[in-house]
């Protein structure tokens, strides 16, 4: 794994350009900038500065193969579905997009998640 040559902030406004480009995509979230499809995140830049990318499981495969890279870990818990994105392919937006297709269209394939139903007012 290579070592970061790009600050977060660097890091989010690619993740920003990445997004940006795909024609269904809206990035989420405050602290930790995501997107989301049917309840279901695809991609996220985590606490430790990685961008992780929801991938089916033969283009996980593959991905980890080609990219020398990993699966997320997040407080001690390895994420089985995310991949680890290199900062080099980061940098790389064109290359990257056609991973955050896949990874958008894999989720767009689950079932969407129930979501919590809001209480009226005054229950």
């Amino acid at each position: 794994m290579e070592d970061s040559t790009i600050t977060r902030e660097e890091k989010v406004a690619l993740y920003n350009q990445l997004v940006a480009l795909h024609p269904n995509a809206v990035m989420k979230g405050d602290t930790i900038p995501y997107t989301s499809l049917n309840g279901h995140m695809y991609s996220f830049l985590s606490k430790q500065d990685d961008l992780a990318l929801k991938l089916p499981v033969d283009e996980r495969v593959k991905f980890l193969e080609k990219y020398k890279t990993r699966l997320v870990e997040n407080y001690g818990i390895i994420q089985k579905e995310y991949v680890v994105v290199p900062d080099s392919l980061l940098q790389r937006i064109e290359e990257l997009l056609s991973y955050f297709a896949i990874s958008y269209n894999y989720v767009n394939t689950l079932k969407p998640k129930p979501t919590p139903k809001s209480k009226k007012k005054g229950e």
